[in-house]
């Protein structure tokens, strides 16, 4: 960029340093980021205990979403750095401020998320903006978190030695309530499975009595059963060779029956096709026969000439007409006598011609 006559470089001022500090920072250039700034501040948790958190926010300018003319808007703040330290600072403070120190060490990161994001639907946002600038906070990073006085530093540490002593003893107090636990379940599952060996011991005599009792009563009926058993046998196979034979009849029955209808059915297609073999030997020989009279006429036709054909076509009238100047007749009426004929009009006829004449 080339600066006119009457322009001149702004020198951006920003806070730096940690904890923040005012004018640390000298620069020409407005960098868009993403970047992160990192920030102590100190708090005091309703319970009077007074601690230092060591925060890392991620930022960078939402400037895709402004239009042209209003993209100067990120100029609008100076320090950026120290307004959204001290308003993220600000907004951490009153948060930790309702909480005791137990409640914030425990839910220390949601606490501070949702003091600096807001809540929406029971959850934190995802992000801060400062409408001012457009500036965008994307995420905070809770680095450390360290009491100030040293008193509390001190009960901090026993809290956390009897916090250790306590869950030791606990879980010295759970292994040992599962050693015995696994151990009453052991005497148990060993007490139980000699019950259920007992049990089967019971069941295998029962059923060696009951082997025994079957094998009495098969021994004492089984000469009647096996005669018994081999009628029914008998009667059985003797059936079933009744049904098989009749199966067997009835499917040859079946086979001659089709064999015939195949052949019938041979037959006729046989004669189906001669018959249609024949039709087409006759047309073949009428057509044949038609050519050759056309092809005889025509050749006799060529051989005898037109004018030959027109002087005997006029031979016959020419001879009648010379027969009747022969003998002297003017007109003259022929039939077969089958022929009913109206001889009153045809003398009419007649005689007007003749006095026509």
């Amino acid at each position: 960029m080339l600066l006119g006559v009457n322009e001149d470089f702004t020198v951006i001022s920003l806070s730096g340093g940690v904890p923040k500090q005012e004018n640390k920072i000298k620069s020409l250039c407005l960098f868009l980021g993403p970047d992160f700034t990192t920030d102590v501040v100190i708090v005091e948790t309703a319970d009077h205990a007074r601690l230092s958190l060591q925060l890392s926010y991620n930022w960078h300018f939402d400037v895709e979403s402004l239009p042209q003319e209003q993209k100067g808007k990120i100029f609008n703040v100076p320090d950026f750095i120290g307004d959204a330290c001290k308003a993220i600072a600000s907004r951490v403070r009153g948060a930790v401020a309702g909480v005791s120190f137990d409640s914030f060490h425990k839910n220390s990161a949601e606490i501070i998320k949702s003091a600096v994001f807001g809540v929406q639907d029971g959850k934190s946002r995802e992000r801060l903006v400062f409408n001012a600038n457009n500036l965008v906070i994307t995420n905070i990073d809770i680095q450390s978190v360290e009491p100030v006085d040293q008193r509390t530093k001190d009960s901090l540490q026993k809290s956390v030695q009897l916090a250790i002593e306590i869950t030791t003893k606990s879980q010295e107090a759970s292994a040992k309530r599962d050693a015995e636990r696994a151990e009453q379940e052991a005497k148990g599952k060993l007490e139980r499975q000699k019950l259920e060996d007992e049990c089967k011991a019971e069941g295998s005599k029962k059923k060696l009595l009951e082997l025994q009792a079957q094998s009495a009563i098969v021994e004492a009926s089984g000469q009647a059963k096996a005669e018994a058993k081999a009628r029914s046998d008998a009667a059985l196979i003797e059936a079933q060779a009744d049904v098989k034979q009749s199966e067997l009849k009835a499917e040859s029955t079946k086979i001659s029956g089709d064999a015939e209808l195949e052949q019938v059915k041979l037959l006729q297609d046989q004669e189906r096709e001669h018959l249609a073999a024949l039709n087409e030997l006759e047309i073949k020989r009428a057509k044949d026969l038609a050519v050759i009279e056309a092809t005889k006429f025509k050749q006799i036709i060529d051989a005898i000439g037109a004018d030959t054909i027109a002087d005997i076509a006029q031979a016959g009238p020419q001879l009648q007409a010379k027969l009747l100047e022969s003998l002297g007749l003017k007109s003259f009426l022929i039939t077969d006598g089958n022929s009913p004929i109206n001889l009153f009009n045809t003398a009419s006829g007649l005689i007007g011609a003749q006095g026509g004449q």
